[in-house]
């Protein structure tokens, strides 16, 4: 169960059965998934068993973003427990352009912090820059680009990979998508 964080406008807790009708409306907007894995939800029933999969009983580090005087999720933040500490968010639509990704972003990473996490990474594809500006205000640098098969979409994707450490080795770079993807290269003027 993750912590509850709380910042100027959001709490962050985790998700609970009552909330299967807000992870429905952010799971099955196109628009908000558009640059996701997943394809939209179509009914209630595949948000309970999404609910199921990804957020009952779940780990350490995933959240529900709510607005702090609503406490109803309007989106979310996860962080992978690989070896990537891949960070993830998405807000519904009409959250969007507020600031409100960042500022959520910024308390989670705030956490890891705390609890000695050494670094965080993120990928956004390259035509979602809206992502990528997002890792960049967290002060996330850009270290690579690579081209995956996506799945289950099954399409291919160029992921620009940002990465922030922060235990004060200014040197790692996480480089297993580099190194799993034949694909790759780094852009210049990023």
């Amino acid at each position: 169960m993750p912590p509850e964080l709380k910042t100027e406008r959001l709490l962050l807790r985790a998700f609970t059965r009552n909330d299967i009708e807000s992870i429905f409306a952010i799971y099955s907007d196109a628009e908000v998934n558009r640059f996701l894995p997943w394809y939209p939800l179509r009914t209630l029933e595949e948000a309970g068993r999404l609910y199921e999969e990804r957020y009952a009983g779940a780990g350490e580090y995933r959240w529900a973003v709510c607005l702090r005087d609503e406490n109803v999720p309007v989106g979310y933040v996860h962080v992978s427990a690989d070896g990537s500490h891949d960070l993830g968010y998405a807000l519904g639509r009409a959250y969007w352009g507020r600031g409100l990704a960042t500022e959520a972003c910024r308390a989670v990473i705030d956490r890891l912090r705390m609890d000695g996490v050494p670094f965080v990474t993120a990928t956004h594809d390259v035509n979602n820059p809206g992502s990528g500006r997002v890792m960049q205000k967290l002060g996330m640098r850009y270290q690579y680009t690579y081209r995956e098969q996506w799945q289950p979409k099954n399409i291919p994707v160029q992921f620009r990979l940002y990465q922030l450490n922060l235990d004060g080795n200014t040197d790692r770079v996480y480089r297993k998508y580099w190194e799993l993807y034949p694909e790759h290269h780094i852009e210049k003027n990023l």
